[in-house]
C-alpha cells in the first residue's frame, strides 16, 4: 500500500479571511438561522474585545452559526475536529481561520497554534471544550486543563452558553426544527485576572459558567416543538428501561418511547416532558433518566463488572481528505481501559488506552446523516477514538444502541482511574509525614 500522508498539525493556522468569511456568512451561516429567532445577551463584556479565549457549549451543528452571530462583527480562529475539516475541505476551512484537532488527544501543537493566533492575529480563539455534542442537552465532560490553557493564552476568558441549539437538533434526532436560539456571552476572567488568579480558580469559573440544561430552558421559555416525530431516536440515549431495568430493548417512533422487554411506554410532549402511558412516570425530565443510567454504569465500573466487547468495522482518518476502510476489528472496554485490535494499512494493530489516557470518547448516532455525501463510507452508529496521528472510526456489528453506555463508561473509567492515581500519590506523602513525626518524637 502506498504510504499514507498524515495531517500536519504543526502547520500554522491562517487568519480568518474577510472575503471567505463574508461568503460563509451569506451562504452558510445566514441561511441556517433565517427562520429562527436568535438573541444575544452580553454579561460582563464591557470593554472586552479581541483577542480573547472563547469557550462555547456544544450541542449541534447549529452551534457554529450561533457562535459567529454572537461574536459579530468579529471573526474567530475556530478549533475544529479533523472530521469536520474533512467534510468541508482543508483549503477552505483554513481560510475561515480553523485550527484542526483530534478529539480527546493531548497535542501541544493545538496550544501553540492557539497562542499563535492570539499573539499574531489578535483574534478570538474559539474552543468547544466538551469536544463532542451533548447527549442530553446538559453540559458534558469538561477537561481540567482549561485554567492552564487560559494562563498560557494570557487574554480574557469568555464563555458562550447556547440555548435552543440542542432541542432544535439533538444528535439522536437530526431533523432540524426552526426553534429560537438564545446566546449568553459572558466574560468570566479579565486579562488581569488571568494573570493573577491561580489556574484552578479560572478552571472552576469556566466550568461553572458552562453549565446549562436545554430541556429546562425549553420548558421555562415555553418553546413548543410540534414536530410529529420529535421522539424518533430517543432510545439512543434512553437505552435502559427504568421500569424493568433491561438494556438495549428500548424503541422510539413519532412521539412515543417504549420498552420491548416489559411493554412500558412513554409519550414525549411538545415541551419534551415524558409521561408514562400507564403507571408511574419514573423520569419526566430526560436528563434525569440519563443521570440514572450514568449512576448504573458507575456502579458497574466501580464493581469491576463492566464490560463491552464486540466486533467492529474499522475506518481510519489519518488526514482531512478521506476515510480508509481497514476491515474488521475487535473493541473491548473494561474498568481497566479500552483496547482495539485490528489491521491498519496492512499491519496488525493493538491499541490500548488506560483509564487515565481516555477522558471521554466521541460518538455519532447514524453517521453520516447526509449519506448522499458519503457514498463510499456508510458507517451507522460510530465510536471515534484517536491517537496523535490517526482517528479510528468504529461501528459495532452485533451490539444495538451501545454508544451512549460506552460514552458514559469511558468517562466513569477515567474518573475512577484519576481517583486511584490520587490515592496512590497520598500514600508516599502519608508515609513521609509519619517518618517526620517519628523523627520529631511525635506519636
Amino acid at each position: 500500500m502506498a504510504k499514507i500522508k498524515h495531517y500536519d498539525f504543526s502547520k500554522k493556522p491562517l487568519k480568518a479571511s474577510k472575503f471567505w468569511m463574508a461568503i460563509a456568512r451569506k451562504f452558510a451561516i445566514a441561511p441556517r438561522l433565517k427562520k429562527r429567532r436568535i438573541s444575544v445577551k452580553k454579561i460582563n463584556m464591557t470593554g472586552i474585545e479581541p483577542p480573547y479565549f472563547l469557550c462555547v457549549t456544544h450541542a449541534s451543528m447549529l452551534d457554529f452559526p450561533a457562535m459567529y452571530t454572537a461574536v459579530d462583527p468579529y471573526d474567530a480562529n475556530n478549533v475544529v475536529a479533523i472530521d469536520a475539516i474533512r467534510d468541508v475541505g482543508d483549503w477552505l476551512m483554513r481560510r475561515l481561520g480553523c485550527i484542526c484537532e483530534r478529539k480527546f488527544v493531548k497535542d501541544l501543537n493545538l496550544i501553540r497554534n492557539m497562542r499563535y493566533c492570539v499573539e499574531n492575529y489578535k483574534s478570538i480563539v474559539c474552543l468547544y471544550p466538551e469536544a463532542r455534542y451533548s447527549l442530553d442537552g446538559t453540559t458534558g465532560f469538561l477537561p481540567d486543563s482549561l485554567g492552564k490553557m487560559s494562563k498560557l493564552l494570557k487574554v480574557p476568558v469568555v464563555v458562550l452558553r447556547l440555548y435552543g441549539t440542542f432541542v432544535s437538533a439533538p444528535q439522536w434526532n437530526k431533523d432540524e426544527q426552526n426553534l429560537p436560539i438564545a446566546c449568553e456571552l459572558e466574560c468570566v476572567a479579565t486579562a488581569e485576572e488571568v494573570k493573577t488568579l491561580p489556574a484552578d480558580e479560572i478552571n472552576d469559573r469556566i466550568h461553572r459558567a458552562m453549565q446549562r440544561d436545554d430541556y429546562a430552558y425549553q420548558r421555562e421559555a415555553g418553546i413548543e416543538n410540534k414536530y410529529p416525530r420529535r421522539a424518533n431516536g430517543l432510545h439512543n440515549i434512553l437505552y435502559q428501561c427504568p421500569h424493568c431495568g433491561t438494556e438495549f430493548k428500548m424503541y422510539s417512533e413519532g412521539t412515543r418511547l417504549w420498552c420491548a422487554a416489559c411493554g412500558k411506554a412513554w409519550q414525549m410532549s411538545e415541551l419534551s416532558v415524558l409521561t408514562a402511558e400507564e403507571g408511574e412516570t419514573e423520569f419526566s425530565h430526560i436528563p434525569d433518566w440519563v443521570a440514572w443510567e450514568r449512576k448504573n454504569v458507575r456502579a458497574e465500573v466501580r464493581a469491576g463488572s463492566y464490560r463491552f466487547e464486540d466486533d467492529v468495522t474499522v475506518h481510519t482518518l489519518p488526514n482531512a481528505k478521506r476515510f480508509y476502510d481497514q476491515g474488521m476489528g475487535k473493541l473491548v472496554q473494561t474498568a481497566e481501559g479500552t483496547r482495539l485490535t485490528c489491521t491498519a494499512y496492512g499491519e496488525k494493530c493493538d491499541l490500548f488506552w488506560a483509564g487515565t489516557e481516555l477522558e471521554s470518547v466521541h460518538i455519532e448516532y447514524d453517521y453520516p446523516y447526509r449519506k448522499d455525501k458519503y457514498k463510499k463510507n456508510i458507517f451507522g452508529d460510530c465510536i471515534d477514538i484517536s491517537v496523535p496521528d490517526d482517528s479510528f472510526w468504529l461501528h459495532p456489528v452485533t451490539g444495538r444502541d451501545q454508544l451512549t453506555k460506552i460514552s458514559l463508561a469511558t468517562e466513569e473509567i477515567y474518573l475512577l482511574a484519576k481517583e486511584k492515581v490520587k490515592e496512590r500519590g497520598k500514600v508516599p506523602q502519608e508515609e513521609a509525614g509519619n517518618k517526620r513525626r517519628e523523627e520529631n518524637g511525635v506519636g
